[in-house]
This record gives C-alpha cells, sequence and structure tokens, in this order.
C-alpha cells in the first residue's frame, strides 16, 4: 500500500478508458451536478458538453426522475428476473416499446449498452439455430465501430485500441469498411453525401462466407465514440435491403443515438430504416440508474416462443435484468422527455447547433467537422507530441469549466437536450479559444 494518505485514496480506484498516471498528477473530480452543470470538487461550475458520456440527454438531477428512484428504492430494492417479475419491468418494456418502430416490439433488459450489444448477438446467432438454419453464426461488424467491452462487442467493434491487448477474440467475425472519408466529405453538414456505395461491400462479404454461414450484421447509425461518424445518404437503406435479401438479421446499436440524441426517438425513426434488433442504454434512464436493453422484432420474438411451454425461451440473462430502480428510472426518465417535449427540442436546436459548430471551420489545427441532431465532431490535424491536441483541448477546456469527449485526434460534443443557445455559443467559443493557444 502507498504510504501517502493522499496518493492512496486514489492509487486505490482503478479508472476505466484512463491514462491513470497521468490523473493522479492533476485529478478532474466531480462532486455534484445540476441542470446543464457539474460542480468540481474545488467548487466550480463546469458546463456538461457530453451528457456526462452521451447520457443524460435530461440535464443532471431531474426531479421527477429523482423521486420516481427514491420512492423505487424504498418499496422494492431488488426482484429476481428469473423466473419471476414485477410491475414496473413490464411497464418499462410496454412504454419503450411502443417508442420504438413497428414491428420492434419486445424488450428484454440489462444494464449496459455493451450486454446489450453481446445479448444481441446471442439472439441472432439462436433465432438462426431455432430456424433450422444453425450453421448461421458467423458475425459482421463495421470498422471503427464501438459495440461496448465485452469479448462480442469488441470483436465485431473495430477500434484497435480496444481491441490489441486481447487476443484472438472471437472468430468467425468479419467487418465492413467504416465510412469515414475526408477527400469527399469533409466539413459536411448532416449525413455525408458519398459513401452509399460502402454498404454493397457487404456483398462481397456474403459472397466470401455465403449467406447460409451469417447471422448478423450490426452498425451504429451514428458511430458515436470512434468520433462521431453519421451515416452517409442512403448507406442504413442499402444495408438493409441486402440482409433482407439474404436473410441477415441487421443490428442497429443505438446506445447513443436512441432517446433524443439526433432529434428523434431513434435513429431508426429518423431515417425510416427499421433494424431486426436495436440496442439501447444510456439516454434510457438518463445515466441515473445502469440499465440496457435489446429491442426485437415480432418475428425473432416468436421463434423464441416454440417447443413446450415450461422450457426456458431464451437461456440468457443477468441478476440485475430489469432492476425495479432500473425500471423506476426509465419510466421516469421517459416522461421527462415526452412532458418536455426534449426530442423535438433537440430537433428544433439542430440548425443552430450545426452553426455554431461549423464557425471553427477555419479555427486552427481543423481538418474537419461532422454533426448530426445535438452532436458534433472536430477532427484536428495530428502532431508529432506526447498527447493529442484533443487531449489538451480536453484538459484545457475542463479547466475553464466545460466537460468534452476526445478520441484520438477528435472533439466530441453532444450536450444534454436541455441546453440553451447561449451555452452552446460557450462550447465553441471555449473551444475555438483554445484552439488558437495550442501548437
Amino acid at each position: 500500500m502507498n504510504s501517502h494518505n493522499a496518493d492512496s485514496n486514489l492509487d486505490a480506484l482503478w479508472l476505466p478508458f484512463t491514462a491513470n498516471r497521468q490523473f493522479r498528477d492533476s485529478p478532474r473530480m466531480l462532486v455534484s451536478a445540476k441542470g446543464m452543470y457539474y460542480r468540481d470538487d474545488k467548487g466550480r461550475e463546469v458546463l456538461d458538453g457530453c451528457a456526462g458520456l452521451w447520457c443524460v440527454n435530461a440535464g443532471h438531477g431531474q426531479p421527477r426522475i429523482v423521486e420516481a428512484v427514491q420512492k423505487a428504492v424504498a418499496t422494492l430494492d431488488f426482484a429476481p428476473a428469473f423466473q419471476m417479475g414485477h410491475p414496473l419491468a413490464f411497464q418499462a418494456a410496454d412504454r419503450i416499446a411502443r417508442l420504438a418502430p413497428n414491428p420492434l416490439n419486445h424488450v428484454f433488459f440489462c444494464n449496459s449498452g455493451s450486454e446489450a450489444g453481446d445479448t444481441a448477438l446471442k439472439i441472432a446467432i439462436a433465432y438462426h439455430r431455432l430456424r433450422g438454419e444453425g450453421t448461421r453464426t458467423r458475425l459482421i461488424g463495421r470498422e471503427r465501430a464501438y459495440h461496448g467491452v465485452g469479448f462480442g462487442g469488441i470483436s465485431v467493434g473495430g477500434i484497435s485500441g480496444n481491441r490489441k491487448l486481447y487476443g484472438s477474440l472471437l472468430t468467425g467475425v468479419d467487418h465492413l469498411p467504416h465510412t469515414l472519408d475526408l477527400r469527399r466529405n469533409a466539413f459536411s453538414r448532416g449525413l455525408p453525401e458519398h459513401g452509399a456505395e460502402l454498404a454493397d461491400d457487404l456483398e462481397r462479404i456474403v459472397a466470401l462466407h455465403d449467406a447460409s454461414n451469417i447471422a448478423a450484421v450490426i452498425v451504429e447509425p451514428m458511430a458515436g465514440s470512434t468520433g462521431v461518424l453519421p451515416a452517409p445518404k442512403g448507406y442504413l437503406k442499402r444495408l438493409r435491403e441486402i440482409c433482407t435479401k439474404h436473410g441477415i438479421v441487421l443490428i442497429f446499436d443505438e446506445v447513443i443515438t436512441g432517446f433524443g440524441r439526433l432529434g428523434a426517438s431513434f435513429a431508426a425513426e429518423k431515417y425510416g430504416v427499421v433494424p431486426d434488433i436495436m440496442t439501447v442504454a444510456k439516454g434510457i434512464t438518463n445515466g441515473t440508474i445502469p440499465m440496457g436493453a435489446n429491442i426485437v422484432s415480432d418475428e425473432i420474438f416468436n421463434a423464441f416462443m416454440q417447443g413446450p411451454r415450461e422450457a426456458i425461451d431464451l437461456p440468457h440473462g443477468y441478476t440485475y435484468s430489469a432492476h425495479p430502480i432500473a425500471c423506476a428510472a426509465a419510466i421516469a426518465t421517459l416522461d421527462t422527455y415526452a412532458e418536455e417535449h426534449l426530442f423535438e427540442r433537440a430537433a428544433a436546436l439542430s440548425p443552430y447547433f450545426e452553426e455554431a459548430a461549423h464557425s471553427l471551420r477555419d479555427a486552427p489545427h481543423v481538418v474537419d467537422i461532422r454533426n448530426e441532431g445535438l452532436v458534433a465532431g472536430i477532427e484536428l490535424a495530428p502532431r508529432n507530441a506526447k498527447t493529442t491536441r484533443a487531449f489538451e483541448v480536453f484538459e484545457r477546456a475542463f479547466h475553464e469549466g466545460l466537460l468534452l469527449r476526445y478520441t484520438g485526434d477528435i472533439l466530441a460534443i453532444s450536450p444534454p437536450l436541455i441546453i440553451e443557445k447561449n451555452e452552446i455559443d460557450r462550447i465553441f467559443e471555449i473551444i475555438g479559444r483554445i484552439l488558437k493557444t495550442i501548437d
């Protein structure tokens, strides 16, 4: 044990996706939150420019959600999800299913986007086996994709830094090319014009492996964690057509894009392209309590509802699936979204947000700006240094009272949907000012 008390407190915790030794040199500590703002351990307000971790869509400390969680924990602190149910689980599932596009009418609860991703892959493989097509086991992801950190998620995911330490991962996985094309699409506003043809690479993969061996394709409608990569116009529609043609399950990872981030309930709704399975998390409870879910089509659900009535139809689940407190938070969150018209608000603010983001087009080091809904990615030129420019902007912005996300050379901005125009201005003013001061 470290002999220094102050150091011991920090050494005990191993932070995820963090340079822990660097963090301990200058800790960034958040101690409270309300509305659009955190407060740090020095008493400073910090404008939340990334909705916590893409999840606090309704802003912090929403009274309805707080009260629902308090009531739930005092009423039913836990209920087993295996062979048992509780009313809040069915209410939450019904609310979510009604929000999703038809025929996605069935909800399987888990506790995170990572669990939702692995669950979706298992459901897809099992679905084919139940239909007598047990050779369909191959999974298709996409380069630069993020589907959580389970072995399934990082296998179909395409971020090398998340994969390189963990060996061969799942076998039988292939990847579509990513959709980022700076040569043709730099500084696109909304969906890029070019790149729908990249979906046709799925036909090449089908020709290589044969459709009879392919279970599912999983993509994010907008790749968020890799640096905000909106799908090109027509790309998702083309993927849907190819998957339907070859009997392949199409999975949309809407962990980030779900619950208003793009100005609609889901990207599937906004773009009019419905997958067979949708994974969700983050905004499902406004980040208040961990929760994830799979929203599954009637056809897939009904395939499992065969055989003896007393037989377990899906041998899969988690101790905390449909946790009562998470379900209470989800219901209250959906009420908050509806009563405050937050999805519509996000859609109405999107043009202003887009203009503010693209005002940095001529700022130093900026090589691309991408946006869709209330999300923007600002890509900076790489440099030969120990830290990226994006990390330096992230660190300096925090000390100026602004919380951002960064990944590699890319800044990501995704504020709560309650943001005001003056706060949008402040976000991009701070970023622009900092960019002028770094080499």
